[in-house]
Formats: C-alpha cells, structure tokens, sequence
C-alpha cells in the first residue's frame, strides 16, 4: 500500500484522485484539479477524494483482515458482500487520515442467516469522513426483493448504451471490465495492485468496487442526459449501500460486458446525515448490475443530496 506513513496514516495525493476517476470514467468536477472552483458554494477549498475510492480501500482492508485471522470466509457459504457506508465528511488531496478496521464479528442478522462483519471508519483531524460496515451474508441485503427491471421480451445486448427503458424510465449503461482499469483504481486507492493482479502467478481477481464504481459514470451520465447543471447544483453522496454477489465477481475476467441500470430519482423520506448536512431534500437511486445472461452482479442503493441546502451554510 502505498502513501501509508510509519504511524499508519494515509494521504491520498492529487494524482490518486487522478488515476481512480480516470480509472472509471468519473467526470465529476468535485474531484478535478480546475474544474473544483467552478462549482457555485463549494466549502471543500480543493479536489476531494472519490467515495468509491475510500470504499476500494475499505474493501482491501476488511480483506486483509480476514486473512491476518485466517477466516477470510466461505464464499458458497455466504456468496454476498454487502457494503453499508454513510460519507460523513469530505476528504481531500493531501489530507492525511486514518482508517480502523475492527476484528470481524461471526453472528446472525435480522433474519437468523450467518453472516460475517467488521466495522471500519475513517478519520481526519478535523473528525468522521467514512463510517459502515462489510457483511457477508447468504443472501442480498442492499434491494433483496428489487424485481429485476428488464422487460421480459428485451435482451441485454439489444439495449443501447446510454438508453432509457420505455417501460420504467431506467437508464442503461454500458461498461467493459479491464485488468488495467482496476488495477488504476487499486493504485489510485492505495491498494497495493499485485494483491489482485498479477499475470505471473496467473492471478486475476477483479475487486468488487471496480464494477460498482463505474455507478458513478452512469450517474453522471445519466444527469448529463437529464440536463443536470453540475456546476450550479451541485450533488454529493451522503450514503451508499451495495451488495456483491462474489460468486460472479471472482469469475470476472477483462473485456466482460457490465450493464448498469439507474432508477429514475425518488426522494428519501428520512434523512441521511453525511456531506450534505441535515435539512437537505435528498434523492435515492437503485442500481443494478447485470453480466452476461442477466446475473446480476450488484444490487446498489446510493443517497445524494445537494451541496447547498438549508442549514448547512454552503450557499
């Protein structure tokens, strides 16, 4: 890992926020070096570091875990890995901060069902930028009962990129895996890539964060299509909760095709407290992620809200 001091502090400098946005096509000014002061009230004084890319690390670090206490899990016993974090505040280039991983906890969830789990948070000095939890379970928990929004008489590969659904309004997106990709973003998040990759010990393991961050291109783009103003109305995650069927994701290999369908925007009726403070008319969007045959790869349920907002002083 790498830009880790001997205190165990990270900073993530401006070329990793680089390499990871380039890595998955996120054009979100919030994270580019001169495009940052063109957006109207921005409070964050520079480029801050991708959610996806604290979440990748979050991932390598819940993984190693496991391995230093030698139970890093079954998978054909609990397939699932379900990612639940709330962003609590924005971290930026060069900002140094911590990242705790708490021993993992065997036990049950709501439902009786296995499950593994380990709470991490992420600090800086001036407090909380990342706090959740990695579980592993039998089943889904991020959108377990989310029919699948396909019509039936429509074949993945008919679909356009960049398409809206005529039946529900959900947007398709289009991406392709790519070894050299994710290892950017493994790069870019401070995980040493050859843990993933590693092409003379025939080691390809595509990390689960990979594909589930190219949601944010499709966001983007999807917001792109509606006319969304980026600048003027700025948008940030205040939550994310994903879960990955793991089964699919070790078996992914460069060149598969991932379609991303986005649910048109629903507002959320209890606030989730993160970056955008309290107060804010926040809006959820569903997010699945489909692979050959329509498997589905990743269930995602993400919370944005605007920038500015009332009380929180950003306008």
């Amino acid at each position: 890992m790498a830009a880790v001091a001997s205190d165990g502090t990270c900073v993530y400098r401006q070329i990793h926020i680089d390499v990871a946005r380039n890595a998955t096509d996120d054009f979100n000014p919030f994270h580019d070096g001169d495009k940052w002061m063109r957006i109207r009230g921005n409070p964050f004084g520079g480029p801050i570091v991708l959610g996806f890319q604290q979440e990748c690390l979050a991932e390598a670090l819940v993984t190693r875990m496991r391995i230093a206490e030698g139970d890093a899990g079954n998978i054909s016993q609990l397939p699932f890995r379900n990612y639940q974090f709330t962003f609590a505040g924005a971290l930026g280039a060069d900002e140094a901060f911590t990242a705790v991983v708490k021993p993992t906890i065997r036990g049950t969830d709501t439902a009786g069902q296995a499950q593994m789990s380990n709470r991490i948070a992420m600090r800086k000095d001036s407090g909380l930028v990342l706090l959740g939890h990695v579980r592993d379970s039998l089943t889904p928990q991020a959108l377990p009962d989310e029919p699948l929004p396909l019509p039936a008489d429509v074949k993945l590969e008919q679909l356009e990129d960049r398409c809206v659904l005529a039946d529900n309004g959900w947007f398709h997106k289009r991406k392709f895996m790519s070894n050299s990709n994710a290892k950017n973003l493994l790069s870019g998040s401070l995980v040493r890539q050859a843990d993933y990759f590693d092409e003379l010990e025939d080691r390809i393991n595509f990390p689960d964060m990979f594909p589930a961050a190219l949601i944010s291109c499709a966001l983007l783009e999807k917001a792109g299509t509606d006319g969304h103003d980026f600048y003027h109305d700025p948008m940030v995650y205040a939550a994310h909760h994903i879960s990955v069927d793991q089964r699919l994701a070790r078996a992914l290999r460069s060149a598969d095709t991932l379609h991303i369908l986005v649910s048109p925007a629903e507002p959320v009726p209890t606030a989730v407290r993160g970056l955008s403070g309290s107060g804010t008319e926040q809006l959820r969007y569903r997010c699945i992620g489909l692979i050959t045959g329509a498997r589905i790869l990743f269930r995602a349920e993400l919370v944005l809200a605007p920038l500015a907002g009332p009380g929180n002083g950003t306008r």
